[in-house]
């Protein structure tokens, strides 16, 4: 029993889920929720269970291919059946879906889009590639969007949740390339495996450098000052290492890379707070 409650846990991967509900805080935060908590509680809620509930789905979806790639995750080492993981799932989703519907309608339709997303995404979208990394660019991004449309104001996340997108979506490539002796041993047709690693890593450091570009936007416009530059350079620079860094130890670069996305993250913060000081 010990072993299974552990493994329901391990499903979700809360550390994951706590980044994902902080960073829709964020783009509340960001937005201008200052007197908006109870929506910002409801959409990082929202957020938290639907990517539990999606963890779980992909896990599922992913049993055969985690065999190789991650033997240690619940299903493969036996913790948790693969009908416990969805049945788990299910209940993750109803949760999410319980608490998103009190939010506006603007939040309510990103939050079930990004629903059948999560659904979709190990199913249909995962082994087409470019598709499944552009999805998961997009679900990352539109967490920001997300916490902007709960407290009515979008329009002040579209380059956060640009920028988180885009460099997500060099990670995933990232990841790929560290995941290919598993993919292509299930039959997946990623990215690296259909165009070659060296190129697929080109294709996602030209989506990092739009990124990069795109992130002095705020200071330049004057919606954020010198503060947010200043974190965001450091970002810029992590991610652009990472990026580097991912044709020798592509395990690594990944796990550097989401410092930089989070140190973006937070440069919308320091901004924000500066603003409002």
């Amino acid at each position: 029993m010990r072993d299974t409650l552990r493994g329901i846990v391990d499903l979700a991967r809360l550390g994951n889920c706590v980044a994902a509900g902080a960073l829709t805080a964020t783009g509340a935060f960001v937005a201008g929720a200052s007197g908006a908590a109870v929506p910002t509680a409801l959409a990082a809620a929202t957020t938290v269970f639907a990517v539990a509930a999606g963890n779980a789905i992909n896990d599922y979806f992913d049993r055969q291919v985690d065999a190789v790639n991650r033997p240690d995750r619940p299903i493969p080492r036996g913790a948790v059946s693969p009908r416990g993981a969805l049945a788990t799932a299910a209940v993750w989703f109803a949760v999410a879906v319980a608490v998103a519907v009190r939010l506006p309608a603007l939040a309510i339709g990103i939050a079930a889009v990004n629903l059948v997303a999560l659904v979709t995404y190990t199913s249909l979208f995962k082994g087409t590639p470019g598709l499944g990394n552009a999805l998961v660019a997009y679900l990352v991004g539109s967490t920001f969007l997300f916490g902007g449309a709960a407290v009515g104001n979008p329009r002040a996340v579209l380059v956060l949740a640009a920028l988180a997108g885009l460099s997500t979506f060099t990670r995933e490539v990232i990841k790929d390339v560290e995941d290919v002796a598993g993919d292509r041993e299930e039959g997946l047709a990623t990215l690296p495996i259909a165009v070659g690693e060296r190129r697929a890593l080109r294709i996602g450091a030209a989506a990092l450098v739009v990124a990069v570009g795109v992130s002095p936007l705020p200071y330049f416009s004057g919606t954020l000052g010198a503060a947010y530059l200043a974190v965001v350079v450091v970002a810029d620079a992590v991610m652009l290492y990472a990026t580097y860094e991912s044709v020798a130890d592509p395990g690594a670069a990944q796990r550097r890379f989401k410092y930089g996305t989070f140190l973006a993250a937070a440069a919308f913060v320091v901004g924000r707070v500066a603003v409002v000081v």
